[in-house]
């Protein structure tokens, strides 16, 4: 318990510094050499969804392995065992990172919308070179509120459950989700494995950040709304996890998610999630930023409980 509770304290501290060692970008490279050896091998669309398959069964081994054997070497250790386990669990931790990031694209704007979509542009897949200032709020408060499941909530709860190894596995189904896992003609065959996989990762996270949500805010916010559209609007989406957590944040805050979005010059069509109560403002992103936290310290407190009972 105590090198989770450290990890996110070191999270909430340091974030992501530039430059500082972090396993997501060996990931990162990983995925990109290995989806150009994949597309020179592939013949045909049959063999380059197979060879998706492949990347992801030898990722989630590379990732079980790395940390696994780190911490077996080091268990006789004490002290250094303890830095590194709460080394290896920090890093798959992004709650200041997101907040740090939200933060920049709502100070931007100051300086202009072209800044504004500049920055978005690092944290969404999405194109932004045309939105609007409504669109910039909208897509980061999704970013927000899909990337508390995906970023905090469900690397806390593998690690929580199965510790670091398997927090590294989710982080790495994650990363070549969000690689790979596009429906567009480029990536719907190579992809169509991770982002299966990706998923059935997100299944159980994605609904228990949609009920965290709610109910660390449902006194700050609007609750019952919050309740309301999450299970509503649950199916709105192209994803089968990424409407709970959406949900969740445009019910609490009285706003309207979803609509449609250009990947890669290509327009996905996506239904709307929650009702247009108000317009959305600049406030929202900070709004969205503080349920995300809310979020993660009633995790933090359930956790603690479960595990001071055992």
């Amino acid at each position: 318990m105590r090198d989770v509770l450290i990890a996110v304290v070191v999270d909430f501290i340091l974030g992501d510094p530039v430059g500082f060692p972090h396993p997501v970008r060996l990931f990162g490279k990983l995925i990109s050499f290995e989806e150009k050896l994949v597309r020179q091998m592939a013949r045909n669309n049959h063999e380059l969804k197979a060879l998706g398959m492949g990347i992801v069964i030898v990722n989630i081994l590379v990732a079980f392995l790395f940390p696994f054997s780190i911490l077996t070497l080091l268990h006789r250790y004490g002290l250094i065992y303890h830095i590194v386990n709460v080394y290896l669990m920090y890093s798959t931790i992004a709650a200041r990172c997101l907040r740090d990031e939200a933060y920049k694209i709502h100070k931007a704007f100051s300086k202009g919308i072209e800044e504004a979509r500049y920055r978005l542009s690092f944290i969404v897949g999405r194109d932004t070179k045309n939105l609007n200032e409504k669109d910039i709020f909208r897509a980061t408060i999704e970013t927000v509120a899909e990337n508390t499941s995906d970023g905090i909530i469900a690397p806390l709860l593998f690690a929580m459950l199965f510790g670091a190894p398997l927090a590294f596995v989710y982080k790495m189904v994650n990363t070549m989700d969000s690689m790979l896992g596009y429906l567009n003609d480029k990536y719907k065959y190579i992809g169509f494995f991770p982002a299966k996989t990706d998923d059935v990762f997100n299944f159980i996270p994605a609904r228990l950040t949609g009920l965290l949500m709610n109910l660390s805010s449902f006194i700050r916010f609007k609750g019952v709304n919050g309740f309301k559209v999450m299970f509503r609007d649950r199916k709105n989406h192209k994803s089968p996890n990424c409407a709970y957590p959406e949900g969740a944040v445009a019910g609490l805050l009285g706003i309207q998610l979803g609509g449609d979005n250009y990947y890669f010059g290509e327009i996905m069509k996506k239904p709307r999630i929650g009702d247009p109560l108000r317009q959305l403002d600049a406030q929202d992103i900070k709004r969205t930023v503080e349920i995300m936290f809310r979020t993660e310290l009633l995790m933090l407190f359930a956790y603690i409980i479960i595990e001071v009972i055992k």
